[in-house]
């Protein structure tokens, strides 16, 4: 329902996989547009389309392949990677689990096979290297006294000891002598990894700061676009109004300077002449940040490439934001 827009958003923000549940008698509704474009938005690598209730409808292959032909002709304007079509029957087990009698037209797997099988490694960028910093570890022991440690999650790529890096803003570059981790030391660290980078260098590092790798850095600027959905219930946005953006590890003040559009989710219309956003609307915005923000494009980096605005006077989370390159 559109009134779950910002349960989605939140939900489904970090999700390998997004199942969509289609009424075999129904077909394609709204709710099944607005679901999928949502799961288009928030970049979900893999979408299960399971035609349910087949047994309302006698099994019926006709029926299967007239609503995967007509989503296949809606999902044509949107950016879905990998779409698999799946008949079930919900209520009485058919193709969730087992292969059913009923489905013997049917070729393909299992729901359950299905889950367990998708390929989901290639997902990660394993190219880009980023790695916000959240925090320097400095014990404070004899024995630990020349201990300096950056402690994150690994947001892209995969860092080995021995690699050149660079630390952004300041530029300067170093080598990695350590990756530590709560089980040991590693030699090398990939997408999703909690651990502690080491350098061979005493550089001036704080939370916030991106290390990256010298020639692959990622964009910087104040003057960003994004697609943004609305999420706070108390107040619409408010152009020109400084909120506080929250960015991998990093805080800045922003304010949106611009609605460019909003996007009618059900029907994919782009809204012009906006000036604000309400609760569970989405549109694409310009922004302006007071300080610097080392980011991807969402499509190639979820984690460099999201961020959320925050009401800096309640704590409210106010809008949840997916950055763009600028229109040309």
């Amino acid at each position: 329902h559109i009134q779950y827009t910002r349960n989605m958003i939140t939900g489904a923000s970090n999700v390998d996989l997004a199942i969509v549940l289609v009424d075999a008698r129904a077909g394609i509704v709204e709710q099944t547009r607005r679901h999928s474009l949502l799961a288009s938005l928030l970049g979900v690598p893999h979408l299960v389309i399971c035609i349910n209730k087949m047994d309302l409808v006698d099994w019926s292959p006709e029926v299967f392949n007239r609503i995967r032909h007509e989503f296949e002709d809606f999902a044509s304007r949107l950016s879905l990677r990998d779409v698999t079509f799946l008949p079930i029957s919900a209520l009485l087990g058919d193709n969730v689990v087992s292969r059913s009698p009923n489905l013997t037209w049917f070729e393909g797997p299992t729901l359950l096979h299905h889950l367990e099988n998708v390929y989901t490694a290639s997902d990660d960028n394993r190219v880009d290297a980023r790695f916000p910093v959240q925090y320097v570890i400095r014990p404070q022991r004899a024995e630990h006294h020349d201990y300096r440690g950056y402690a994150g999650r690994v947001a892209g790529g995969v860092f080995r000891v021995g690699d050149d890096v660079m630390v952004l803003p300041s530029g300067l570059t170093t080598t990695i002598t350590g990756i530590d981790t709560p089980d040991g030391a590693v030699t090398e660290a990939g997408p999703g990894h909690a651990v502690t980078l080491l350098l061979a260098d005493d550089l001036s590092v704080s939370r916030g700061d991106m290390i990256c790798r010298p020639n692959n850095r990622p964009r910087q600027s104040q003057s960003l676009e994004a697609m943004l959905c609305w999420m706070d219930d108390a107040a619409p946005l408010q152009p020109n109004r400084i909120y506080s953006l929250k960015h991998t590890s990093k805080v800045a003040r922003a304010k949106v300077t611009k609605v460019l559009y909003r996007l009618n989710i059900s029907t994919l219309h782009r809204e012009q002449g906006v000036e604000s956003l309400t609760l569970n609307e989405i549109g694409r915005v310009e922004l302006h940040t007071t300080a610097p923000l080392f980011f991807d494009d969402y499509h190639v980096n979820r984690t460099t490439g999201s961020f959320i605005l925050v009401d800096e006077n309640s704590g409210q989370t106010c809008a949840a934001g997916m950055l763009l390159s600028p229109r040309t």
